[in-house]
């Protein structure tokens, strides 16, 4: 192709990103990905393509600034999303806005002040699909669920992978000897519950454990729900000798139940939740639970809304964070 045909606009098309991003690349900017910049690179060199001054003179036109809303500030795990998005942001000359929406009102509030005024460049939400708020994800910007599959429209998504970490849980208990295995799960209407306990029934009737409903009961994540649920089996005369808690404030509340019905653990009852949240290691006994890395979530969704600033293709990208099971005292064998 003569070099007088060659745009910017060719370049990137090639390279499969916007022509802001070839501009930023041409600028010498600090703030794109390495794998945008030899991309671009690439494309540049194969078109033979060379940029005047007024292509080198082409403003990005950002904000830097990228958001998040998430159902509050202050729970450990979205703290830890929040921080490390914020610090991969940061590190590309970005900046993190966080604020919380406790329901879809709120959140539409929330959309408007932030997106449709321009004041950020893409959008990390948590967990969009508690209430209605879903429907007011915008389109504007680019976005990224995290907690939760996208349900519709062409929104990336990072998630700990809850299925594996639930099978990490009631595995480790089967080889210990337990088969009669309870579990406290989360509110229902939340993705991460769903899956966790499809995963524990699973992996209990690949093991051949005959399922039995009642070992199911419902709690909202707070420790006084895991508390009332282990004494609402002893109520019922339910035989159990280990719990699976679907977070660690639940396997609190049943550690409580356990000792004040005379119980120890792990000796006559083993214990395991999930989170690995830092209290986690000073219960009594130090708690085997399975760790996800909500640092991890928070860095995957700022390094795919970067990359769709830059330009790439990443809507309908779902990526799945893997846990970690974590030993310590609260279980052993039978």
């Amino acid at each position: 192709m003569p070099q007088s045909r060659v745009t910017i606009r060719d370049v990137a098309t090639l390279a499969g990103v916007s022509h802001q991003t070839v501009s930023r690349v041409l600028n010498g900017s600090e703030h794109v990905l390495p794998e945008t910049r030899e991309r671009v690179m690439a494309a540049i060199a194969r078109l033979g393509y060379r940029p005047n001054a007024i292509a080198r003179s082409l403003a990005a036109g950002e904000s830097r600034l990228l958001g998040c809303i998430a159902q509050n500030l202050t729970d450990y795990t979205f703290a830890c999303i929040i921080e490390g998005a914020e610090q991969y942001a940061r590190g590309y000359g970005y900046y993190l806005l966080s604020a919380s929406a406790e329901d879809e009102t709120s959140f539409k509030q929330l959309i408007e002040q932030l997106v449709r005024s321009g004041r950020v460049d893409g959008l990390i939400v948590t967990q969009p699909y508690l209430d209605q708020r879903y429907r007011y994800l915008p389109t504007e910007v680019p976005v990224v669920l995290v907690g939760s599959r996208a349900r519709e429209g062409d929104f990336c998504s990072v998630m700990v992978d809850n299925g594996a970490g639930a099978r990490l849980a009631v595995e480790h208990l089967l080889s210990l000897g337990h088969r009669l295995i309870a579990t406290i799960a989360g509110p229902e209407v939340e993705d991460c519950v769903l899956e966790r306990t499809q995963s524990y029934w699973q992996t209990l009737r690949q093991a051949g454990v005959e399922l039995d409903e009642r070992y199911l009961a419902r709690g909202d994540w707070s420790a006084s729900s895991g508390y009332e649920a282990t004494r609402a089996w002893f109520e019922q005369g339910l035989p159990f000798t280990a719990i699976f808690a679907q977070n660690d404030r639940m396997a609190i509340g049943a550690l409580r139940a356990l000792r004040e019905h005379g119980l120890k653990v792990p000796e006559q009852v083993s214990v395991i939740g999930f989170d690995d949240i830092p209290l986690a290691a000073y219960f009594d006994p130090p708690l085997t639970t399975i760790q996800q890395n909500m640092h991890a979530l928070g860095q995957e969704a700022a390094r795919l809304l970067l990359l769709a600033r830059q330009g790439e293709q990443v809507c309908s990208h779902h990526i799945l964070v893997p846990p970690r099971l974590v030993v310590r005292h609260s279980t052993q064998a039978l």
